[in-house]
């Protein structure tokens, strides 16, 4: 397969000497592998001029049999993977969990039970379970219930400790962006608040809720103020028992959605479940927050679906929240010390080494929400390449659509591609596999980012600066033009 492969590229034109002259502003000078020839006009790296990206382009082939490279950009330089990292954390948590782990939400009794009165302290006590939502714990309530509990004499609490509490998953993102809330061991609807407003006579009436399609009740640990100012459009304070928001009153209109995020994971989940349980006929009292692993009777037990479904939603959605739960599972389950989401991506690392045997995998989260992570994009095809062995990705990953001249999906195209996306603002990346029209097989990986830029955009403006879509844009097109470039020469 390499030595055919190998020869086409030659045919093609493949360039292989460092680039001359001012070919692409700030961008890394680096050969292409295998070194063939010099001639670049037919070459990957004339796909690189022409997407005239400022900042940095890498990227690594490998044909997934032999492991042997076919081409590569810049390839042993880091740079922020964006969720592609995603994948990474996926075989993390597949390889040290398994596929088939289920994480437990329970509801304990700390005391006895004497004719449904629970003569002690009622404990909801988080697994880890990044898909818990309000359906969930409104069965939890009913099975109290049914459980024969209607009176509850001592506290009620929150176990959150089987995770650490980390109050934003990349602090530097906008306060109200829902996509980076707060993260423990106990997560409600991804850790997000409904907030809608409609306006009304005098203003605006505003609703703050753990909404489902079966559910909407309301919580008293979030609030919002509407306040007349044009900007910024949020203001965010925290204070002991409540996520405190304020919005500018002239960027509401007459009515809208969204959802925020949640800096108080365990009082959310609390507050929703005594909504629920008195719903049930069962009065319970102020959510008392707790580290201390509970001991007690279980009365109710929540299982999520297996780790693999799990997995492949996280892919799918790139859910951020995801990623960093069952990456942080992975690691306690591994006997990590963890204080933080930087403690957990260094278990992480060292799995990477320990298992593919690659350095450049430098995560500081497992969502590549951070953009101080850093992954060598040759590092991770090796990884793919060994990972596609055991076939536990691959299935998992979403389809990655090729586009016309006009920019519409191809139906049927010859070229399949399983790959994880990665978009933050002026750095897009895609990894995954190809799969030429022959059934050849590649494993890739693409990077670009233009870090020097990104850093200089004010905290208040990075959830849409100016920019960078069209940078993203040309991005996800060079990434294409790539893909179609090797799967062609592979398939040819």
């Amino acid at each position: 397969m390499v030595d055919r492969l190998s020869r086409r590229l030659f045919l093609a034109g493949l360039g292989a000497s460092a680039v001359s002259g001012p070919a692409l502003a700030d961008a890394p000078v680096r050969s292409l592998r295998p070194l063939l020839r010099k001639d670049l006009s037919g070459g990957a790296e004339r796909l690189v001029r022409a997407a005239g990206l400022r900042g940095e382009v890498v990227f690594a082939v490998s044909d997934v049999e032999t492991g042997a490279q076919i081409e590569a950009f810049g390839g042993d330089q880091g740079l922020p993977p964006a969720s592609v990292a995603k994948a990474l954390t996926a075989l993390y948590a597949l390889d040290v969990l398994g596929a088939d782990y289920r994480f437990e939400t329970a509801l304990m009794a700390d005391g006895p039970i004497e004719n449904g009165v629970l003569h002690g302290d009622l404990i909801l006590v988080g697994g880890g379970d990044p898909l818990l939502d309000t359906d969930d714990l409104a069965a939890m309530a009913a099975n109290l219930r049914e459980v024969g509990i209607t009176e509850v004499r001592g506290a009620f609490k929150v176990y959150d400790g089987a995770l650490p509490y980390v109050f934003s998953i990349d602090p530097g993102q906008p306060d109200h962006l829902g996509y980076s809330p707060a993260v423990s061991g106990v997560a409600l609807n991804f850790n997000r608040v409904h907030f809608e407003w409609k306006r009304g006579g005098t203003g605006h009436d505003v609703t703050m809720d753990a909404r489902t399609a079966d559910y909407r009740p309301s919580v008293d640990m979030a609030s919002m103020r509407v306040e007349k100012r044009s900007l910024p459009i949020y203001t965010y304070q925290p204070s002991a028992r409540q996520d405190r928001w304020t919005v500018a009153r002239r960027a509401l209109g007459n009515g809208g959605a969204r959802w925020l995020p949640v800096r108080k994971p365990a009082l959310y989940a609390g507050d929703v479940f005594r909504t629920l349980a008195r719903v049930n006929g069962i009065v319970l009292g102020r959510v008392q927050i707790t580290r201390e692993t509970p001991q007690g009777t279980v009365l109710a037990v929540h299982q999520s679906d297996p780790l693999e479904s799990i997995i492949q939603g996280m892919l799918k959605y790139s859910t951020n929240i995801t990623a960093e739960m069952v990456g942080m599972a992975a690691s306690k389950a591994r006997g990590a010390e963890l204080q933080s989401l930087a403690d957990s991506a260094e278990e992480m690392n060292r799995w990477a080494y320990e298992t593919y045997g690659v350095r450049g995998i430098a995560m500081v989260d497992h969502s590549g929400l951070g953009d101080a992570s850093r992954v060598a994009p040759a590092d991770l095809v090796t990884a793919l390449v060994k990972a596609h062995k055991d076939g536990a990705l691959q299935p998992l990953l979403k389809k990655f659509k090729l586009l016309d001249s006009q920019g519409r999906p191809v139906k049927d195209h010859p070229i399949r591609v399983d790959a994880k996306t990665g978009t933050l603002n002026f750095v897009s990346g895609l990894g995954g596999f190809i799969t030429a029209p022959d059934g050849s097989e590649l494993a890739f990986a693409i990077f670009t980012a233009d870090v020097d830029h990104r850093a200089t955009i004010p905290r208040a403006l990075r959830e849409r600066p100016d920019g960078a879509r069209s940078w993203n844009n040309r991005s996800r097109k060079l990434q294409r033009a790539l893909i179609e470039r090797w799967g062609m020469l592979a398939g040819s």
